[in-house]
């Protein structure tokens, strides 16, 4: 990837309790922010790595939530909610598998709460576009009192590489049961770039930012494109919703994925959103510059 990444080998140093500080000019952080850490729930995901990065990269403190982290942050374990915000002042929130599945609004409202009550002052909340338990976890999120940012997407242009489909494109055909529909697959880059400004500028406080990519694909166009970027055929083949259920049972990933189908089929989301533009005043990434970047740097390579 190549929007804002190439300064995460910047030099940087591990503070005691596991946040990570940049060893950069101390000046160019917000004053408001620079003794107060941003924790970044869901710190080793698509988005959430990206987050730290850009965050590490301006001199700002970052601690990982998640299991391996420093302390671990598990979001079945509340217990380990008190350790993780200590010192929190902003939190970068993703719910796994997805902020729409039942029992997500009620863990994040109690996580929100949580961190208010230990003075996190913002949240910027990663949630789903046409998702209503979605919005009801940003409303759980809202009611906090929190200062809140929500970012809308759906399927991410990353999935192809670093989540559900790597191994199918790997091995050349993608089955799913999504048809014709299209989808405005949104880069992982672009939510991270929305993300850290809102976590850093006041302008972004209270609105919702729903992102996409810059044009409607359907997954046999995604092939066609990771076609060209790989110099081999990539297919994609329609599959059954039974076929695809007994494939996320084989991953060990959770059915309610399938609900998700369910979303990219009915063609609520086949519309594109501009909230890459309102956020950063450019045009979002395109799904072809995302595959040939990640084709270039070996991304499917074994």
């Amino acid at each position: 990837m190549n929007t804002g990444n190439s300064h995460h080998h910047a030099a940087t140093q591990h503070l005691g309790d596991g946040t990570i500080q940049s060893a950069g000019d101390a000046a160019t952080r917000n004053p408001a922010d620079a003794d107060r850490v941003t924790l970044v729930v869901g710190g080793t995901g698509k988005t959430g790595r990206r987050v730290a990065e850009r965050l590490t990269a301006r001199g700002l403190p970052v601690r990982i939530g998640s299991r391996s982290g420093r302390p671990p942050f598990v979001w079945e374990s509340p217990r380990t909610w008190d350790a993780a915000l200590d010192g929190v002042g902003a939190v970068y929130l993703t719910y796994y598998p997805d902020l729409g599945i039942p029992g997500a609004a009620e863990a994040v409202g109690a996580f929100a709460r949580t961190a208010a009550a230990r003075g996190v002052r913002r949240v910027v909340l990663l949630s789903g576009r046409g998702e209503e338990g979605a919005r009801h976890s940003e409303d759980k999120v809202r009611e906090s009192g929190v200062e809140l940012t929500v970012i809308r997407a759906s399927w991410f242009a990353q999935n192809f590489d670093e989540g559900l489909f790597a191994d199918a494109v790997h091995s050349g055909e993608i089955a799913l049961p999504a048809g014709d529909a299209v989808e405005p697959f949104v880069d992982a880059d672009d939510i991270a770039d929305v993300a850290v400004a809102a976590l850093t500028e006041d302008r972004h406080i209270g609105r919702t930012y729903e992102v996409s990519g810059p044009r409607l694909l359907s997954f046999a166009d995604a092939a066609a494109d990771l076609t060209r970027a790989l110099g081999r055929e990539i297919r994609y083949v329609p599959a059954t919703m039974d076929a695809f259920r007994t494939a996320l049972i084989e991953e060990g990933l959770p059915l309610d994925l399938t609900e998700l189908i369910g979303l990219l089929t009915d063609g609520r989301n086949a519309h594109l959103a501009h909230g890459v533009q309102e956020a950063l005043g450019r045009p979002p990434r395109d799904f072809a510059d995302y595959a040939r970047d990640a084709a270039a740097r070996g991304a499917w390579k074994r």
